[in-house]
C-alpha cells in the first residue's frame, strides 16, 4: 500500500478543474473520514501524486496544463499505477475515452453526467479492499455471448463484462454467432443488428426457432435506435435493446444483471 499521512487516515487525491465538483467531492471524502486533497490542473496533480503517494486518485480527463491521459502516462512511466488506484472522471463515458484510460493503468471510471457522491465512495472503497475481496466473484458461471463486428467496442465490452464476474464468449458475424450460441449455450446474448453476412434479425429468427436456444434472452444493439428496427427486433423475440449512440458500459451490465442476475 502507498505511504499514508501521519493521521493514519487513507488519503485520496482529487484532480479536477471544475471548482464546484471538486469541492463537492472534497467535502464528501472528508465527511466519510478520508484525508482528501484537491488539485485543479494536471501538473499540480501529478506533483501531488508523487509527493503524497495517495491510495486513490480521482482523475479528470479534461484538465489544463496536462490532461488526464498525460498524467496517467507519467504515472505509468514512474511505476505508480501499480500501487495508486486511479479512477478516471470522464465527461462523456465514450468507449474510446474509457479504453484509452484503462489501457494506461486506470482501475475504474466515473461519468460526470451520471455519478453521485455515494457512487464515488463505493468505487473508492472497492479499490481500497484487499485484492481477494476486490476480485469479483464469478456469477455462478453465467455466460454472455457478445455478437458485435466492431472489434474496438467488442473488446471494451468484454473487459467490462468480465470485470463484472461473467464469462464472455464472442462472435463477429452472423454465421459465427449462430455456431457459438449452439456450442456454448450462453445465458444471455447481446446481439448487434448490423453484421456481416447474416444480420441480427435473421440470427434472432434462427435462435427462436431452435428448441435448445429459444429461451435465451437476447438484447439487441441498435446503431441509431430506429423505432422500426427496435419494434422488429422485439417482435422477433428480443427481450430488450440498447442504442449504441447512447449507451455506456454500465448500461450493458445493468441489462445483463436485470435478466440473468
Amino acid at each position: 500500500m502507498p505511504k499514508q499521512p501521519a493521521t493514519d487516515k487513507i488519503s485520496v487525491l482529487i484532480i479536477e478543474d471544475d471548482k464546484v465538483l471538486g469541492e463537492i467531492l472534497l467535502r464528501k471524502l472528508k465527511t466519510e473520514g478520508f484525508e482528501a486533497f484537491l488539485e485543479r490542473d494536471g501538473e499540480a496533480g501529478l506533483a501531488a501524486v508523487r509527493a503524497k503517494s495517495p491510495a486513490v486518485v480521482l482523475l479528470d480527463i479534461g484538465l489544463p496544463k496536462l490532461d488526464g491521459y498525460q498524467v496517467l502516462e507519467a504515472l505509468a512511466k514512474d511505476g505508480l499505477t501499480k500501487n495508486v488506484a486511479v479512477i478516471i472522471i470522464s465527461n462523456s463515458g465514450q468507449p474510446v475515452e474509457l479504453d484509452r484510460a484503462m489501457s494506461l493503468g486506470a482501475r475504474d471510471y466515473l461519468v460526470k453526467t451520471e455519478f453521485s457522491p455515494d457512487e464515488v465512495m463505493a468505487k473508492v472503497r472497492r479499490q481500497l479492499a484487499p485484492a481477494a475481496e476486490r476480485t469479483v466473484k464469478k456469477k455462478k458461471g453465467k455466460k454472455v455471448l457478445m455478437v458485435e463486428d466492431d472489434k474496438f467496442l467488442r473488446d471494451l465490452a468484454v473487459k467490462k463484462i468480465t470485470l463484472a464476474g461473467y464469462q464472455v464468449v464472442t462472435a463477429s458475424d452472423g454465421n459465427e454467432a449462430i455456431a457459438v450460441a449452439a456450442k456454448e449455450t450462453p445465458d444471455i446474448i447481446l446481439l448487434d443488428i448490423i453484421l456481416p453476412g447474416v444480420d441480427g434479425f435473421e440470427i434472432l429468427r434462427t435462435l427462436k426457432s431452435d428448441g435448445k436456444l429459444k429461451k435465451i434472452p437476447v438484447v439487441m444493439l441498435s446503431n441509431l435506435g430506429q423505432e422500426s428496427d427496435i419494434e422488429r427486433g422485439l417482435g422477433l423475440g428480443a427481450i430488450d435493446y440498447l442504442v449504441k449512440a447512447h449507451f455506456t458500459l454500465e448500461d450493458i451490465i445493468e441489462k445483463i444483471e436485470r435478466y440473468i442476475g
